[in-house]
């Protein structure tokens, strides 16, 4: 029986797009930003900061060799967030009617910039705010962890108090959902061009 769903939140939820966030740091002057950025993981201090293994302050002193003299740290943050397009009205939409049915979590990959930034903005603009749509979250981070490392999810079942046998994990990482497959979710592929609440409505019924 899934009772619980839990959502990766870029490229499920969110639409990201990595070369917006490259083509930022490269008008900023940075030489080679593509280095930072993989299809599914970051480098560098963009990766430590998402490990939560450096603080916001520590990430932009280990950006600066990198960027001509001058460069703001709102202008770090703001090319940054450029990798985050935005969450479609609808499926703010669906995340509410999900929660009718079931408990709704978010486990994401990723960073404070964007967290305190973006992505609450994103959730608010419908009036709300993000706790309204998720009965619990969980950022790699904060657990000072990221998929597929298997500590990320032992920890969101730590945190959330969630069994993997209840709970489908949806994540558009075939690296993330095998992880997650072998502590015992049910897992779910987001590719592109799908949207969520068509994965859920196809799922077989338990």
């Amino acid at each position: 029986m899934i009772n619980n769903l839990l959502f990766d939140l870029g490229g499920v939820i969110m639409d990201i797009c990595k070369d917006n966030c490259v083509a930022a740091f490269r008008e900023l002057g940075m030489d080679r930003p593509e280095r930072f950025f993989g299809e599914f993981s970051q480098q560098g201090p963009f990766m430590q900061l998402e490990a939560g293994q450096i603080g916001v302050d520590e990430f932009h002193a280990a950006l600066r060799p990198c960027l001509p003299e001058g460069v703001t740290d709102a202008q770090i943050d703001a090319a940054f967030c450029r990798f985050l397009t935005g969450i479609p009205a609808e499926r703010l939409d669906a995340l509410l009617q999900l929660r009718r049915r079931f408990k709704v979590y978010l486990l994401s990959n990723t960073n404070p910039v964007m967290w305190h930034s973006r992505i609450a903005d994103e959730f608010a603009k419908r009036g709300k705010t993000i706790t309204d749509y998720f009965n619990g979250m969980v950022t790699s981070f904060e657990a000072r962890a990221l998929k597929p490392d298997a500590e990320i999810f032992r920890y969101a079942e730590r945190t959330l108090g969630i069994v993997p046998e209840e709970t489908l994990f949806i994540d558009d990482s075939r690296a993330n959902l095998e992880a997650a497959a072998r502590l015992g979710f049910h897992t779910a592929l987001a590719a592109p061009g799908t949207e969520f609440a068509d994965i859920i409505a196809a799922y077989p019924k338990q």
